[in-house]
């Protein structure tokens, strides 16, 4: 039987070359599975155009371990990290440097709201005691896309460092470190690149690298460490997970074939636009303005049906083929559909045929808001 479809923000589904990629065992000393770490490295930073001013260093665990070790030794323990928050993962990156005992301050914004680079630059002049600013790329609790280069523009002026996490863009948005000016970016393996869960990576600044020797609160965390055993020996400090970085490895050679960035842009941008037209029709209504959307994943008002619980949508889905995200907000009921993995256009119709047949069951379509005959 074939998998569901994964209409989610990671793990997503995955192309079968991918997964066949896991079937290698590789000694984790081997001389050929440090080549492949290597290559690994140096196609990453090719995709953000970094080669000549930052380093990849990759990381073990989830994209949260990897943001965690990026703040964690890039912020000295004595700096202050202002977070610009509109969603759940900013707020979480605040909450982690609160969690390191070191000072955060919030600049908050509505969550269908993007960052604003004047009240941004307003706040750094507010507060000299910021020596860092993170920043979420596309907010994945919503799908909403900040303004990167803007952002960076007025970092770099106030003389801050910046931390990006683009977890959810990164390999589909486009970076160009030639023109934008940052610290650290932080990615993950199972996002827009389509390899599977288990490592992330952060490309970071040099310069910004060589400052932070001891500043990490953790062992395992410290990217410096883990970047000058890599440079000295060419592995992992720790085992690391080598069948996900063969499946990133393959990931990534499709990646290259399918024309990189701007090719990847291309298809989930046209997985999205389908998704759009088919909510549309079927009288769902998108949390996000247009503007403001990322091509990444949507965010859908739920059906104002009295009885609504998006359980029962979730599994008469799933019972059709496909997998949705619950909603990540709190004041009103929503649920995710993830335009991005191993997804074309022929699987976004089987998926709007899977979610019209459940609301059709259930009992919703009637009650979708703004409902179009």
């Amino acid at each position: 039987m074939r998998d569901p479809l994964l209409l989610t923000p990671g793990p997503l589904t995955t192309n079968l070359i991918t997964k066949t990629a896991m079937l290698r065992d590789w000694g984790s000393w081997d001389g050929a599975f440090n080549e492949l770490t290597a290559s690994v490295c140096a196609d990453l930073l090719k995709i953000a155009h970094a080669q000549d001013s930052h380093v990849c260093v990759p990381l073990q665990g989830s994209g949260t371990f990897v943001v965690e070790a990026a703040i964690g030794t890039l912020l000295p323990r004595d700096g202050c990290l202002l977070v610009l928050v509109n969603g759940a993962y900013g707020e979480r990156m605040a909450q982690l440097v609160e969690v390191m005992g070191r000072r955060v301050v919030r600049l908050a914004f509505a969550d269908n709201e993007p960052v604003c680079p004047a009240r941004l630059a307003a706040c750094l002049a507010e507060h000299p005691q910021c020596s860092h600013v993170g920043l979420i790329h596309c907010e994945t609790s919503t799908g909403l896309l900040n303004p990167l280069q803007q952002i960076a523009e007025v970092v770099a002026a106030a003389g801050r460092e910046l931390i990006i996490d683009s977890m959810s863009g990164f390999g589909a948005l486009p970076v160009d470190a030639r023109q934008l000016r940052f610290a650290a970016l932080v990615s993950s393996a199972n996002k827009c690149l389509e390899g599977v869960p288990g490592m992330g990576f952060v490309l970071v600044e040099r310069q910004a690298l060589a400052r932070s020797q001891g500043n990490s609160h953790s062992l395992s965390l410290d990217l410096f460490d883990q970047h000058a055993y890599l440079q000295r020996t060419g592995q992992w400090r720790y085992t690391p997970p080598t069948h996900v970085v063969a499946a990133l490895r393959s990931a990534l050679d499709q990646y290259q074939a399918e024309g990189g960035q701007p090719a990847r842009l291309a298809r989930y941008r046209a997985n999205c636009e389908r998704l759009m037209r088919g909510f549309d029709r079927l009288g769902l209504k998108l949390y996000l303005d247009d503007a403001v959307q990322a091509p990444i994943i949507l965010t859908v008002h739920a059906p104002a049906h009295p009885a609504y619980r998006f359980t029962d949508l979730y599994h008469a889905v799933r019972e059709r083929g496909c997998i949705l995200y619950p909603g990540k907000l709190t004041r009103v009921e929503t649920f995710r559909v993830g335009c991005i993995g191993a997804l074309d256009l022929a699987e976004i119709d089987q998926a709007l045929a899977a979610l019209e047949g459940a609301l059709r069951e259930l009992g919703y379509l009637e009650h979708s808001s703004e409902h179009h005959a």
